[in-house]
């Protein structure tokens, strides 16, 4: 299927959101979270097929989003046990911020391995960015088990859609500061050896 780079970007958008707005939409409307379950497990496996159709591939991001959704949607439905499906926020989350930090650890940054061609930073910067976002997710963890355990569904799905991508918007936001000082830095740090050139 050949799309315009900016076409595939918003299809790819609505796909990888898709499952969790209409997981949320239902259970909203039915209170009956089993049903939307279906819905998640169902929707998660189109949004993989489709990514797959428009890049002839599939990203690593929402390949395992979309098969921990499916995953842990159908132990949900197994076991009959709304918890389940709840705590894969947590789970995945904690597995985020554990390969950020390990990887910072091992002198890694496992988010350049993500994003590397479409940003621009020192080494430094992409520590930086690493370990940020790694306590980030962590911090979703927790804030996640908080808000299933002691919050009515409804409040626990209007969290994770939309609250989760807000939240995850917001901080995203909260570190352009921080990458535009480190890209200057660079430009006069490149600046400086080409003038001595």
């Amino acid at each position: 299927m050949t799309l315009s780079p900016q076409t595939r970007a918003v299809v790819r958008m609505a796909v990888d959101y898709a499952a969790l707005a209409v997981f949320a939409a239902v259970t909203l409307i039915t209170h009956d979270m089993q049903r939307a379950t279906w819905w998640l497990v169902g929707l998660s496996a189109v949004a993989i097929g489709v990514n797959y159709v428009i890049d002839r591939k599939i990203a690593p991001l929402p390949l395992i989003y979309g098969s921990l959704a499916m995953v842990f949607g159908l132990a949900s439905l197994i076991f009959h046990d709304p918890r389940i499906i709840k705590m894969k926020t947590t789970f995945i989350d904690l597995g985020l911020g554990a390969v950020m930090l390990g990887g910072l650890a091992l002198g890694k940054s496992p988010i350049k391995l993500l994003i590397g061609d479409n940003l621009k930073l020192s080494d430094k910067g992409w520590k930086a960015l690493t370990l940020r976002f790694g306590l980030f997710f962590i911090v979703l963890a927790a804030l996640n088990e908080v808000i299933w355990r002691t919050q009515p569904d409804s409040v626990w799905v209007l969290f994770r859609m939309p609250g989760l991508p807000i939240l995850t918007f917001l901080f995203s936001f909260t570190q352009v500061p921080m990458m535009m000082k480190d890209a200057k830095a660079m430009e006069a740090a490149a600046a400086a050896t080409d003038s001595q050139q």
